[in-house]
């Protein structure tokens, strides 16, 4: 029988792991400038950790979830989104304690899954990078990450940006907004696409996130909720578009932006891009906002949080299309060894010359000289190393640079000892 991968799943070869570690070591590097350190929590939590955080009426939980009735008679799910898990692990290990430094701010990368029709960068096991910063306020934040999604954008190369902010205002606004929006669209019912149906009696605001094109249409003269916003969710809007236009970071207002989660509200976000890659439509590729009411929902105090998430998937499609992918795995040195009786003193210097923290390969199949400098080329290998029966007599090897052509004999121990100078002086000869 042959066995294949499950559908919506991907085996991420050489040649394109590359591309995830190079987006992975990006991503900690500019998570470190801003203070942000890695936190890592179950695939699998408690089904309820997901249904209470993302809402009853999200995509997530009424058609998405992978969920699961353990041995024990627990109800489980695996991970659909990185935050929820955050927030339970924040509250369990009480990350809240005074002794903790506040905004307390943590990021993390790995698999999600969502049971959905796979397509061109969504998979039902995808990936996300997220961050998340509990314990402030102050719209200050709000734009301090936001400014931060835009440079770890920027760093990967992708300019061509489109930020959308709007603000789903504080418990009041809500309440307020509600009822304006019910009025609107209750005499629009029979109109309405089933799902849209059931979320007007749950969940309203989940209507203006609709992908249903009559449910787009009837929304688009839809109340604003920036009409009802209380004086404090208004302030709290207007610093955050001030400090945004202060950093010099261009956006857009979208009123009827509420994202697909129920746990936002003041400020939310998405940064979309225009590529090839998604055929020049209008994409989204990191969203998020703040979630004040969160962290009590899973059983913890009151404490406002902030964060956003990014679709490894859809941003390598993004820098394929911009050849912006980065991916050095040129090889150091190849050892060519001219006969059998130089096996182990080929393997020797391989192992010598990664303790000095190079690259290096060898062959293992017995080939000719030909056959071995192909796989240096192949490797596109800085400096090939050839050692025969001469060299092995007179305890030599010749070393030859790849790039320059320049080739000389030099003493094994200073291979095996200092091959770091050796290295230099090619490099020295290169510059000249």
């Amino acid at each position: 029988m042959k066995y294949q991968r499950p559908k919506g799943t991907a085996d991420i070869l050489p040649g394109e792991s590359e591309k995830w570690q190079y987006i992975e070591a990006t991503a900690r590097q500019i998570f470190d400038r801003y203070r942000f350190a890695e936190i890592r929590t179950p695939l699998f939590e408690a089904y309820d950790v997901f249904s209470r955080s993302s809402g009853e009426t999200s995509d997530i939980v009424t058609k998405e979830m992978y969920d699961f009735d353990d041995k024990g008679g627990r109800h489980m799910a695996l991970r659909p989104e990185g935050t929820a898990g955050v927030v339970r692990a924040f509250v369990e290990n009480k990350l809240y304690g005074p002794e903790y430094n506040k905004p307390y701010k943590v990021y993390y990368m790995g698999p999600m899954f969502r049971y959905e029709r796979p397509q061109s960068g969504r998979q039902r096991e995808f990936h996300q990078i997220g961050v998340e910063a509990f314990g402030a306020e102050n719209p200050a934040l709000d734009v301090e990450i936001i400014a931060m999604a835009v440079q770890l954008l920027q760093t990967f190369g992708v300019n061509d940006l489109k930020l959308a902010i709007n603000t789903l205002g504080d418990p009041e606004t809500r309440q307020n907004y509600h009822q304006a929006l019910v009025d609107f669209l209750r005499p629009h019912f029979d109109e309405l696409s089933d799902d849209s149906k059931v979320r007007l009696e749950k969940n309203p605001l989940r209507v203006l996130d609709s992908k249903d094109p009559k449910d787009k249409a009837i929304v688009a003269n839809a109340p604003s909720i920036l009409d009802y916003l209380t004086a404090d969710a208004q302030k709290h809007f207007e610093t955050v578009k001030q400090l945004l236009t202060d950093l010099k970071i261009n956006y857009v207002i979208d009123a009827n932006m509420v994202r697909g989660l129920d746990y936002y509200n003041h400020t939310i976000f998405e940064i979309m891009t225009t590529s090839p890659a998604f055929d020049n439509k209008e994409t989204t590729v990191i969203a998020g906002g703040r979630y004040d009411g969160l962290v009590k929902e899973l059983g913890g105090p009151e404490t406002s949080g902030f964060g956003f998430g990014l679709g490894v998937e859809r941003l390598i499609l993004l820098l394929d299309a911009a050849k912006a992918a980065k991916m050095k795995h040129d090889l150091d040195v190849y050892i060519v060894g001219l006969g059998s009786d130089t096996s182990d003193t080929t393997l020797a210097l391989a192992q010598a010359l990664r303790a000095q923290g190079f690259s290096a390969d060898r062959d293992f199949l017995n080939r000719k000289a030909k056959a071995q400098f192909k796989s240096a080329n192949r490797n596109n290998a800085a400096v090939v190393i050839t050692i025969g029966d001469e060299e092995l007599a007179q305890q030599t090897a010749q070393v030859k640079d790849m790039k320059t052509g320049q080739q000389k004999s030099v003493a094994m121990a200073t291979l095996t000892n200092n091959f770091k100078g050796v290295y230099q002086e090619f490099r020295d000869s290169e510059e000249k």
